[in-house]
C-alpha cells in the first residue's frame, strides 16, 4: 500500500498521467472540502489540472492502517503557497479505490479566530 501511495504522489509532481491511471481502481473517488466523492473522470478534469504545479511534496508520514493507508505531507507549489495535508486511501484488486483529503495550514501559520458572539 504505502508504495501505490508513494508512487501516486511522484505521479502528480511528475504530471505522469499514465502511472496514476494504472494505480487507480475504475471505480475511484476522490473527497476533499472541495470535492464530495467524484468519479475518476471528475478528478482528472477538476484535480488533475494540478499536477506538476508543486515546487516539493514531502512525504512526512505513510501508514498503512486497517484497509487503507493514511500519509501526512508537507508542500509547497511554484507560486510558494505552503500547506500541510493529511490523505486517507483505500485500494480494492490492488488499486487505489478511494482517496479522502483533509487540508492543514503552512506550519507556523494561524488561522484567523472567527468572531465571537455576544451574549
Amino acid at each position: 500500500m504505502a508504495a501505490k501511495v508513494r508512487a501516486s504522489f511522484e505521479s502528480y509532481v511528475t504530471e505522469d498521467r499514465a502511472r496514476i491511471e494504472a494505480l487507480l481502481h475504475p471505480d475511484f473517488t476522490f473527497t476533499s472540502p472541495y470535492d464530495d466523492h467524484i468519479d475518476r473522470a471528475t478528478y482528472f478534469e477538476r484535480c488533475w489540472l494540478n499536477a506538476g504545479t508543486f515546487e516539493k511534496l514531502d512525504l512526512i508520514e505513510v501508514q498503512p492502517a486497517g484497509a487503507g493507508c493514511f500519509v501526512f505531507y508537507e508542500g509547497r507549489s511554484r507560486a510558494g503557497n505552503a500547506f500541510r495535508n493529511t490523505e486517507y486511501f483505500t485500494f480494492e484488486d490492488g488499486r487505489i479505490r478511494s482517496v479522502e483529503v483533509f487540508f492543514g495550514l503552512a506550519p507556523g501559520t494561524t488561522p484567523a479566530k472567527p468572531e465571537q458572539r455576544r451574549g
